[in-house]
């Protein structure tokens, strides 16, 4: 059976930690769905459809990704796209704490599927979107800390 992982997030932006942590999944997975969540409680900084072809830009050549965007709970969308397992990254305990508990009401609601976590690369640990966004906003250069240009 081919295992298919589903990498979701708001990916506001996309960062090379995430990209990292896409490419490092390759080796466990047979296929990788990176779909871009609306969440209606969070404004977005990037417009959510430049941000999805900003993120298929990275892995053109990449026939087993797929960027996506979708506005259902994350497990139903895992379910109705045949993925048994999330893929998630941690940078610190933090994360951990936050995902775990996401972890576990998505197995509730999808029995099936499995939440793997892997540990962010040390030169990416501190890389978050939120801080990209705060550096974007007041002009700073994010070209290092993104795998696209904007």
């Amino acid at each position: 059976m081919k295992k298919v992982a589903l990498f979701p997030g708001s990916f506001d932006p996309f960062t090379k930690g995430h990209e990292d942590i896409v490419l490092r999944g390759l080796k466990i997975f047979d296929e990788i769905i990176i779909a871009i969540g609306f969440n209606s409680q969070k404004k977005r900084y990037f417009d959510l459809d430049m941000m999805l072809e900003k993120i298929n830009s990275c892995f053109v050549g990449y026939d087993n990704i797929r960027v996506d965007k979708y506005s259902e709970l994350t497990a139903t969308y895992a379910n109705n796209h045949g993925a048994q397992y999330l893929l998630r990254g941690l940078r610190n305990t933090t994360d951990f704490e936050y995902e775990n508990s996401i972890a576990m009401v998505n197995k509730d609601l999808y029995n099936g599927l499995e939440t793997v976590f892997l540990i962010t690369s040390p030169k990416f640990a501190f890389i978050s979107s939120t801080i990209i966004r705060e550096v974007h906003n007041y002009g700073g250069d994010v070209s290092k800390y993104i795998p696209y240009t904007l």
